[in-house]
């Protein structure tokens, strides 16, 4: 999962420098649309205007963000993210995050609600609610180094919504290597038979379940060669089906359909596969799959 300030100094996702939304790496295609609000603003005799253009100001917000975070609601923080991913990577194209991504979804959905906006509109609403959460901070001056706005992303100031947890080697067990998507070591181990292939965690989550959920189309796959159970339900009566489809995994729902998942099969809420996932592709998938087998 990723957190909305991560702890591993990754500062590209809010600015700061580095990080895969950094303006000296993000596509200059879609991912590039703010990149003509750098230009200072001209006025209408011609003369450039004193204040910092847009985007300069939007940089010194994204500076400032890491040391508001304690102060900042979950609400806030997501509606910051939200633009600072508009501006830098244009309307949101990338997959839903996992089932168990609690965070990862709550981002993605927020940025996803920006739909067309603007980057500069998200540049105008991210530096006024930079400006309402500190009242005393001034988008026309530049921070100086040594500043609490400079903390970094792995200083001190580090919301505490979600922090990847760093597993020691000696600690991990099967579905630590099942989420790392370690194929060499899940195989050697269901193959000396010192983990059976259908084992399931507290919550009844087989193997299968994570690397469905993560979207490890190789491993599920090597997880039912090895006879691991596609229809095995957790304790949510979730298959495997129901995790790849949430999760809007086309490649999984069809490898799974293929293995013999039962698409018919419905949670402990009374859903289906086809109805949990928003996913047009996959819902036809199961339809059609559905109707085949009538």
């Amino acid at each position: 999962m990723a957190s909305l300030f991560p702890a591993n100094g990754a500062a590209g996702e809010w600015g700061g420098g580095g990080g895969d939304d950094d303006p000296s790496s993000a596509d200059e295609g879609e991912g590039g649309r703010a990149a003509g609000l750098r230009e200072s603003p001209v006025s209408d005799s011609g003369s450039r205007s004193s204040s910092p253009p847009p985007m300069e100001q939007f940089e010194r917000a994204a500076q400032r963000v890491p040391a508001l975070a304690g102060s900042a609601s979950r609400e806030q923080l997501l509606y910051l993210y939200a633009r600072y991913k508009q501006v830098k990577c244009g309307s949101c194209n990338t997959p839903k995050p996992g089932f168990f991504d609690f965070e990862g979804k709550q981002k993605w959905e927020a940025w996803k609600a920006l739909g067309d906006t603007s980057p500069e509109q998200a540049i105008r609403e991210y530096v006024a609610t930079v400006k309402k959460l500190d009242p005393t901070w001034n988008p026309q001056i530049a921070e100086k180094k040594g500043k609490e706005g400079k903390a970094g992303f792995g200083g001190p100031v580090v919301s505490s919504l979600y922090q990847e947890e760093t597993i020691r080697e000696e600690d991990k067990n099967i579905f630590d290597y099942c989420r790392e998507n370690n194929i060499d070591h899940v195989t050697k181990a269901i193959r000396s038979k010192k983990v059976d292939v259908n084992t399931k965690d507290e919550k009844g989550r087989a193997l299968l379940h994570w690397a469905c959920d993560r979207g490890h189309k190789e491993l599920a796959s090597v997880l039912l060669q090895h006879t691991a159970d596609v229809n095995s339900q957790d304790d949510e009566g979730q298959t495997a089906l129901h995790y790849a489809s949430t999760c809007e995994f086309s490649d999984i729902v069809k490898l799974l359909l293929e293995s013999g998942a039962d698409p018919t099969l419905r949670d402990t809420e009374g859903y289906l596969p086809e109805e949990v996932t928003d996913c047009k592709v996959i819902t036809s998938m199961l339809q059609e799959h559905t109707a085949g087998k009538a």
